[in-house]
């Protein structure tokens, strides 16, 4: 069981907001529990990583047609304090709160990819994989966000939006209306996603070689309304700020 203070420090230790530099702008003199970045399982020693793998398992079922994995809960614990705070009690001894956990809104696609981070501290090596699946490796990775952002794993969650990037990029390609709709709507209020579909969004109104215009996201509009704001700072942001034309000086015959 340990000592009094020794079970005090391991409760602060786990339960305590992160502190990942050091801060000296403290009220008082008092003992602060700091708890450092979790590390990567692929820079952890072979004893450390084997025993994250002992020790009990949790299900997992995820999507409408509830795919199923069992992931080791020492390991869960290790990557997300959302995991601790979910499946270990708050006092000592560290016993199982529950077993499972039921992820119907998420998608599989964006957990496969969750699961190999987990286990391995990297994701798939897109490189030789063609555009089309880098596409759709691209949309995973934004349903790898949304777990992240959920299980609180930034490290990871900056990661995917990078990626997500990154594969549009080499594939040449973009979401169209109805996808944008969908990422914008799903993705939380001010992250960094819904940025990226207003920008791309404005980029498309804006260039002289495309057939879209403000009309070919009409349903953004409507269901999202942000997504107007958004998207207006977005050309003004990418436009450097161009002056337009002073209306008032025109003749009336120009709004006949």
């Amino acid at each position: 069981m340990g000592s009094w203070s020794e079970r005090l420090y391991q409760h602060a230790y786990r339960y305590l907001p992160p502190i990942y530099s050091r801060d000296f702008a403290y009220a008082n003199n008092a003992p602060v529990v700091l708890r450092m970045a979790r590390a990567n399982v692929s820079e952890i020693t072979a004893k450390t990583f084997a025993e994250l793998l002992s020790g009990p398992t949790i299900d997992f079922y995820v999507g409408e047609e509830r795919r199923h994995w069992s992931l080791h809960r020492n390991l869960l614990c290790h990557h997300s304090p959302y995991f601790e705070s979910e499946f270990l009690d708050t006092a000592p001894p560290k016993a199982s709160k529950r077993s499972e956990l039921d992820l119907p809104d998420q998608d599989p696609a964006g957990f496969e990819l969750l699961v190999k981070w987990l286990y391995q501290g990297t994701l798939d090596d897109t490189s030789d994989m063609t555009d089309e699946k880098k596409y759709d490796y691209s949309v995973a990775c934004h349903k790898l966000y949304l777990l992240c952002n959920k299980f609180d794993i930034p490290n990871l969650k900056n990661e995917s939006i990078d990626r997500y990037r990154q594969g549009l990029l080499e594939a040449q390609l973009v979401p169209d209306a109805d996808e944008i709709n969908d990422i914008y709507r799903s993705s939380p209020t001010g992250s960094p996603f819904r940025k990226l579909m207003a920008q791309i969004a404005a980029r498309q109104i804006m260039d002289p070689d495309s057939d879209k215009n403000a009309e070919s996201y009409r349903n953004c509009f409507k269901d999202n309304p942000d997504f107007a704001v958004d998207m207006v700072n977005a050309i003004k942001e990418g436009t450097g700020g161009i002056l337009f034309d002073d209306p008032t000086r025109r003749s009336c015959r120009a709004y006949r």
